[in-house]
C-alpha cells in the first residue's frame, strides 16, 4: 500500500518527504557516514527515484542546506515583531531562533556542523545564511542605537561588530543546549540576552565599557623622571556613544 500512495504522491511533496529524510541521515549520521540508500529507504523511495529527483548526493546535501537555511532565517524574522522595544526585539528574535535549533536538531546539525566542516560548496551556502542573519541583527541594534542616541545618521559600521558577535555566540549557544539535556530554548535565549543586554543595554544608554588605564611606574624606574608609559584616556567624551572607544 505504500508503494501504492508514493506513486501517486505530488513530485513536491514526495521531494520533500525526500528532503525530510535526507535532513534526519546528514544531521545524525554525518555527510560521509550517510548513504543514498539509507535515506532512500527512510524516504520510502527508491534509490533511483532519489538521484532522478536529486541527482547526486552533493546536490542533494545542497538542497538539505538551503531549505533548513531558509527554514531558520524565515523563524527568525517571523519572531520578532515590529513596534517593541529594543530589548523586547532582541528577546524574541532570540527566542525564535533557540526554539527553531531545538526543534530542529538534525537540521541544525546540518547547518552548524556538517556543512560548514566538509569545505566548498556546503560552507559558503551556510556563510549565506549567516550573513543574512548578522544583516538582520545589525538592523535591530542600528535602529534602537539610533533612537537611544537621537543621531539618525549613525552608521552601520559602529554596530556591525556587535552583531557578529551576537550571532556568534547564539550559534554555540545553541549547539551547547542542544547536546545539554534539560536546557529549553526559553533558558538558552534567557541566557544570552542576559550576557549580551548587560553591555548593549550600557552601549544605549551611552555608557560604553573601557579599558582601565595602566598603572604609571615611579619616575625613579626610567632614569630620566618619565614613567616610560604614555598617558591612556580610557574614558568616553559625554555624548560620544557607540563611538566611545579610547582615541589614540
Amino acid at each position: 500500500m505504500g508503494a501504492v500512495k508514493n506513486k501517486r504522491m505530488p513530485r513536491a511533496v514526495r521531494e520533500q518527504q525526500m528532503l525530510d529524510a535526507a535532513v534526519r541521515t546528514f544531521g545524525q549520521r554525518g555527510y560521509r557516514s550517510a548513504s543514498m540508500d539509507e535515506i532512500a529507504d527512510l524516504a520510502g523511495v527508491s534509490k533511483p527515484l532519489v538521484y532522478l529527483y536529486l541527482n547526486s548526493k552533493e546536490d542533494l546535501f545542497t538542497a538539505c542546506i538551503r531549505r533548513e537555511a531558509v527554514a531558520l532565517t524565515a523563524a527568525v524574522r517571523a519572531g520578532v515583531r515590529p513596534g517593541l522595544t529594543a530589548d523586547r526585539q532582541l528577546w524574541e528574535g532570540l527566542r525564535a531562533f533557540f526554539t527553531h535549533t531545538a526543534q530542529n536538531p538534525d537540521g541544525w546539525s546540518v547547518l552548524h556542523r556538517q556543512a560548514r566542516t566538509h569545505g566548498e560548496p556546503f560552507a559558503a551556502e551556510v556563510a549565506t545564511m549567516r550573513e543574512e542573519l548578522v544583516a538582520f541583527v545589525t538592523q535591530l541594534i542600528l535602529i534602537a542605537a539610533r533612537e537611544a542616541h537621537r543621531d539618525p545618521s549613525l552608521p552601520e559600521r559602529e554596530v556591525a561588530g556587535l552583531a557578529e558577535a551576537l550571532v556568534g555566540a547564539a550559534e554555540s549557544l545553541a549547539a551547547w543546549a542542544n547536546a545539554t539535556p534539560g536546557v529549553s530554548a526559553k533558558q538558552a535565549a534567557a541566557t544570552l540576552m542576559n550576557f549580551a543586554w548587560a553591555g548593549l543595554g550600557d552601549l544605549m544608554e551611552n555608557r560604553p565599557w573601557s579599558p582601565p588605564t595602566p598603572p604609571s611606574l615611579p619616575p625613579s624606574l626610567d632614569g630620566q623622571g618619565q614613567t616610560g608609559l604614555d598617558p591612556v584616556r580610557t574614558r568616553p567624551t559625554p555624548g560620544r556613544g557607540l563611538r566611545g572607544a579610547p582615541p589614540r
